[in-house]
């Protein structure tokens, strides 16, 4: 799918959709809980909809409701198939689940998915008594049980494979301990995990830092949990009100663990005009200033935060964020194409990007290289462009924001065309 953007600023106001990260991760306790819960969560993504199709294969029963998702868990039985799509979360978070359930269990997989690492988290679960093969390239095949016992992760490679063990390793029949080694990058998404297991009973203990003790206590249905508002994905509105005129957001919570609520002190720092009242928060253009930013807890805000940083006049950095070069794209090489694309001057490093900014966008053509975040950031550079913009592969907002382009075009004058 094509997008065309005509210049034209945002404005207006916006609810936040619900949370992909939280939905996740309420979902899988959901799950593995041994009585019913009501999730709220009134809309939905493609990944959100893989998470709930994989539990349905491991055997829990999923429905959608009007106010999101009823789930009764359910032991697996046999063998089956989980369609993993292109979530990266859904893989890495499910497949240490489905191996602590003794699941003879087919991971498939799409797009981008196959290439992205799993290691060293698939030879900590080797180690402990699952068994591992690729019958094919889209296919990872597991077997065997996870035993309890002692492991030990990186913190620098991914969040998601700390918080799949955290998933895990209470359904084992004795406590366990996870050591997480080297600076834990992403850590609010491990906050995000164990909030969420304690809302289901399962209380993880940190002791010393990075020392994790997880408790073999199963997991207790609160009977209703809410998925809150998205930061990630307002980050898109917020950041958008920086480079036009005002756009406000609510049903944000100021007190999160999502890491990504920073988007809000980092567009002040960039000079523009913030303010909140409650669960609203709002944006205005203000008078812009480089920045240094390190990315390692908010790699999701690399993307539309190169954007703002093209309307900085100055040069502004990103650095630490190396692993974006494993998600949907090599973001941090798909985002210096965006911008160069359109008439930014960008340099790319090892970890990140310096861009040299003040100067508007000419316009031009962005692929998305089927990534949601990209598509997303190259409609908001439309805002700080002179000419049009056009996304192809626009469809990858589906990815984690269906109705994105609705929702653009809702607070854009003229409408964004579709061709």
């Amino acid at each position: 799918m094509i997008k065309t953007i005509r210049p034209a600023p945002l404005s207006g106001t916006i609810a936040a959709i619900p949370s992909k990260s939280c939905a996740h991760r309420l979902l899988i306790c959901a799950a593995l809980a041994q009585t019913p819960t009501q999730i709220d969560c009134p809309g939905v993504s493609a990944d959100i909809l893989a998470t709930a199709d994989c539990l349905r294969a491991l055997g829990a029963e999923i429905t959608r409701t009007a106010e999101g998702f009823h789930v009764t868990p359910a032991a697996p039985s046999g063998a089956c198939r989980l369609p993993c799509g292109e979530s990266g979360s859904t893989l890495r978070f499910l497949l240490p689940v489905a191996t602590a359930l003794g699941a003879q269990a087919d991971f498939i997989m799409e797009g981008r998915l196959p290439e992205r690492p799993l290691a060293p988290l698939d030879a900590q679960l080797e180690a402990h008594g699952a068994h591992l093969s690729h019958p094919a390239r889209d296919c990872l095949r597991c077997g065997g049980k996870l035993m309890p016992g002692d492991y030990t992760l990186p913190g620098n490679v991914s969040s998601q494979y700390i918080s799949g063990l955290l998933f895990a390793l209470p359904l084992l029949e004795r406590d366990s301990f996870l050591r997480v080694t080297g600076r834990l990058e992403s850590a609010p998404y491990v906050e995000i995990t164990r909030a969420a297991l304690r809302q289901f009973g399962v209380d993880i203990v940190e002791e010393p830092a990075q020392f994790y003790r997880i408790p073999a206590t199963g997991y207790r249905s609160p009977g209703r949990a809410r998925v809150e508002g998205d930061w990630s994905n307002a980050a898109f509105w917020l950041c958008a009100g920086a480079l036009g005129k005002r756009v406000c957001v609510t049903g944000l919570d100021p007190d999160s663990l999502q890491g990504d609520k920073a988007v809000f002190e980092l567009l002040e720092s960039f000079g523009a005009v913030c303010g909140n009242e409650g669960d609203t928060f709002c944006v205005s253009p203000g008078t812009l200033r480089p920045l240094e930013i390190d990315a390692s807890a908010i790699p999701d805000l690399v993307p539309v935060l190169s954007v703002v940083a093209a309307a900085a006049p100055g040069v502004s950095r990103i650095y630490n964020a190396s692993r974006l070069r494993l998600k949907e794209s090599d973001r941090i090489e798909s985002v210096c194409r965006l911008l160069r694309a359109l008439g930014g001057e960008v340099e790319e490093t090892e970890d990140g990007m310096r861009i040299h900014g003040g100067r508007r966008f000419a316009g031009g053509t962005v692929d998305s290289f089927g990534d949601h975040r990209i598509a997303m950031a190259a409609a908001v550079a439309s805002l700080w462009s002179d000419g049009e913009v056009t996304v192809t592969g626009a469809e990858a907002v589906q990815k984690s924001y269906p109705a994105f382009w609705e929702d653009f075009s809702r607070l854009q004058r003229p409408q964004t065309e579709e061709e």
